[in-house]
C-alpha cells in the first residue's frame, strides 16, 4: 500500500543554479540546503535536487512513492521484473529511499518515514 506520490527527484549538475531556477519556480527558500541535496516543500510536495544522481542512474526526475514497508515493495518490485538501481538506503533521519527501473527505462522510486 501506499501513501501516495509527494515526492521528486530531479538529478542536477549545478546544484546552485538548480536552487536558483526552482527558488524562482516555487517562490521559497529551500528547507534543506546541503552540498549533497537541496529540498523544497510546495503544496505538499517534496522536490529535491541530488547533484548526485547523474552518477546513481539518474536521467531525468524521478518520482517517489511513500510506502508503509519499503523493502517488502522493493522485493515486489524486483520480482515484477524491475532493475535494482538503488538499494535501500537511510538518507538521514530514519528516512529510507530505493529505486528501481521497469522494463521500460523508467525509473520509480520508493520511499518510507521512519
Amino acid at each position: 500500500m501506499t501513501a501516495g506520490l509527494n515526492t521528486i527527484i530531479y538529478p542536477v549538475k549545478d546544484i546552485a543554479r538548480a536552487k536558483v531556477l526552482f527558488s524562482a519556480l516555487l517562490e521559497t527558500e529551500p528547507y534543506a540546503d546541503e552540498p549533497y541535496y537541496v529540498g523544497f516543500k510546495d503544496a505538499g510536495q517534496d522536490v529535491g535536487l541530488d547533484p548526485n544522481g547523474h552518477s546513481r542512474g539518474m536521467t531525468g526526475p524521478v518520482p517517489y512513492w511513500h510506502v508503509t514497508d519499503i523493502r517488502a515493495r522493493l522485493a515486489a518490485l524486483l520480482d515484477a521484473g524491475a532493475e535494482l538501481l538503488q538499494d535501500v538506503t537511510d538518507v538521514g533521519g530514519g528516512k529510507l529511499i530505493a529505486s528501481v527501473k521497469d522494463a521500460d527505462g523508467n525509473l520509480v522510486g520508493i520511499t518510507q518515514d521512519s
